[in-house]
């Protein structure tokens, strides 16, 4: 198993408002090499969280940003399938333009509470992971490529979108499956045979399962997202990006959420 995975853990900030997700991502890294007998390949250095602009932020995280993308890159160039453990979801302006690049008949099953389909032009938090997406769907421009069709995006279990962000997501072509709808079927029928890309924000479940910094009600629930793994066919993965595991949190037990995310991602990983 260790041979078919590059594990990439980010470690530099990424627009993060909390100290949780890195401290999260680099214990959800330390489970997984465990995990996979291998070593994984540390990108960023942590920096402390701020409440910061978008503006602010992207210039930031551009060391950050641009060891990701080379990363990502390097293991497919390598014959690895990319194996993601990152803070925010705005680690993924990195990694989503690569993974479109070098398989752009990939679908990207962005599998978060959020649409993260906001641009400069819409944002009113000014937060930059809720404008990944868009960036990578070439909305707006963010220094570090585009090129995805949002024709090939499926945001699974999104419950908590603004209502202009709804409105550019339809127009975009970008089919949103509410909780409700998200079962392996109808997963499976928005892939429609084709390789798949996979980023979970841990926000999509349900709250009290596995912390996040930007939870919202009636989410999934963990054996949701295990089914759906389950049921797509591994050698149809092309990437797998997990993001906001919120460490030290007082209500769930860490070693709990930690032990989940893994057995989760071992439906992807048979």
């Amino acid at each position: 198993m260790a041979s078919e995975y590059s594990l990439i853990v980010s470690q530099g900030r990424v627009a993060d408002r909390t100290d949780g997700a890195l401290a999260g991502a680099r214990r959800v890294g330390e489970a997984v090499s465990s995990l996979l007998a291998v070593d994984p390949l540390i990108i960023g250095t942590p920096t402390p969280s701020e409440i910061d602009d978008w503006s602010v932020a992207l210039p930031e995280a551009e060391t950050t940003l641009r060891g990701l993308r080379t990363a990502v890159s390097d293991a497919i160039a390598d014959g690895t399938t990319p194996l993601l453990i990152t803070n925010t979801c705005a680690a993924s302006l990195g990694t989503l333009p690569t993974a479109a690049a070098h398989h752009p008949e990939a679908v990207v099953l962005w599998i978060d509470a959020h649409g993260d389909f906001n641009t400069p032009d819409t944002t009113d938090s000014g937060y930059l992971g809720g404008m990944v997406l868009a960036a990578a769907c070439g909305l707006w421009d963010s220094g570090h490529g585009a090129g995805l069709d949002p024709r090939q995006v499926a945001v699974v279990g999104g419950r908590d979108i603004d209502t202009a962000e709804q409105q550019m997501l339809a127009d975009a072509g970008v089919t949103v499956i509410p909780p409700s709808e998200s079962t392996p079927e109808r997963v499976l029928e928005s892939v429609a045979g084709r390789p798949v890309w996979i980023h979970v924000d841990w926000d999509v479940l349900e709250p009290g399962y596995i912390p996040a910094a930007y939870r919202v009600g009636g989410g999934l629930l963990p054996h949701q997202i295990a089914a759906i793994f389950a049921a797509l066919p591994p050698d149809s993965v092309r990437g797998i990006e997990l993001a906001e595991f919120e460490a030290g949190d007082a209500e769930v037990p860490e070693r709990v959420s930690v032990e989940l995310i893994v057995e989760t991602l071992q439906h992807l990983l048979r």
